[in-house]
């Protein structure tokens, strides 16, 4: 077995370092650089994870204008080490949890990076908000991981049982599982489903950092107060981290999301609304809106009962949505490029107007 203490691979590979990974490397190694995981990032620094221990480190050469290739919990990459350590590339990502910018710009912002599993979590202890719950699921599917919806506070629920059908119903094949912290109820099977990189998503007051602790044994993360009026707590948990599970794998927990705004989530809504999809083939046609038009099997669907006109609804909202955030995406990206020409063409300007007054 290889040893902790002496063995950097063995130690990397608690953190998610695979075969692949350090196949991929070879070049930087060459270089004289070695492999790090960011465990936590914050204003041009980060704290990272090295085969030979933690090491505080720099990302003023990593640094982007677009949140999206900015570094972040999760993310591979290759440090310079010496006095003082600095991240200088950044290993390609296999997955990452993404959502439209809390600033309501055409920006994305990446959650984490390099996951495998996100953990959808949901308080049983206040009403179910469907839609909220689409939305989280969205994000989680278009990550490209394997969505796990667990309902929490089951000690404080009065029919756990009738939420958990009533999450089923926006959740079509995503497995649920009711949990409680104060009981202990189903940690265990939660602790056997997770591998690889698990991130903890859902509201604030939700019970992400409690069964965070449950799952690590261990008091490691701060616990909030939650208002009785509507289940809903502080910010507790202000910056993503990254934190190994002693039974393997690594945990990140997020932030209470009180904006959920989507970004080029069309993966992720198509999986979350499937049923909705398999019915919309047999339209008679392609553009049907389910609304007016003749033989419409969603609204036929609808008619007898198996399918909502909630559920229906917060497929065109999200869908709109997306549509709007992918063009407004689109315009910026647009735009950079314009603007980047523009300064070519600028520079290219000032070197021939300085050769014509040399010559």
């Amino acid at each position: 077995m290889p040893n902790l203490l002496t063995d950097p691979s063995a130690v990397l590979s608690r953190f998610g370092w695979t075969e692949t990974l350090d196949n991929s490397f070879a070049e930087h190694r060459e270089a004289g650089l070695v492999p790090a995981r960011i465990a936590r990032a914050d204003r041009g620094l980060c704290d990272a994870v090295t085969g030979s221990g933690p090491a505080w480190a720099a990302l003023t050469a990593l640094y982007s204008p677009d949140p999206l290739l900015a570094p972040c919990t999760g993310d591979w990459a290759a440090l310079r080490p010496g006095r003082e350590p600095e991240l200088v590339a950044l290993l390609p990502r296999h997955g990452a949890i993404v959502r439209s910018s809390a600033s309501r710009t055409s920006q994305g912002q990446v959650l984490a990076a390099n996951i495998d599993t996100v953990v959808v979590v949901v308080s049983l202890a206040a009403p179910l908000d469907a839609a909220r719950l689409e939305r989280l699921l969205a994000i989680a599917w278009d990550s490209g991981a394997r969505p796990l919806i667990v309902l929490t506070k089951a000690d404080l629920a009065t029919d756990p049982a009738a939420v958990h059908a009533e999450a089923g119903a926006p959740a079509p094949g995503t497995d649920i599982l009711v949990t409680s912290v104060a009981t202990g109820q189903n940690i265990d099977a939660l602790t056997s489903l997770l591998s690889g990189t698990t991130v903890l998503l859902g509201s604030s007051g939700a019970g992400k950092s409690s069964l965070g602790n449950a799952l690590l044994g261990d008091e490691l993360l701060a616990i909030g107060e939650v208002r009785g009026q509507d289940g809903k707590g502080r910010h507790t948990t202000v910056r993503r981290e990254l934190v190994p599970l002693p039974r393997g794998g690594v945990l990140i927990e997020t932030p209470g999301l009180r904006a959920i705004s989507l970004y080029d989530a069309a993966d992720g809504l198509e999986q979350v609304f499937a049923e909705i999809e398999r019915l919309a083939r047999d339209c008679r046609f392609g553009d049907c809106s389910h609304d007016t038009e003749p033989g419409r099997a969603v609204r036929s669907a609808i008619q007898a009962g198996k399918l909502t006109e909630r559920r229906l609804g917060s497929h065109h909202k999200l869908q709109r949505e997306n549509v709007w955030a992918a063009s407004r995406a689109g315009a910026r990206l647009r735009g950079e490029r314009t603007n980047r020409q523009k300064a070519i063409t600028s520079r290219l300007r000032s070197t021939y107007k300085f050769r014509d007054q040399q010559s």
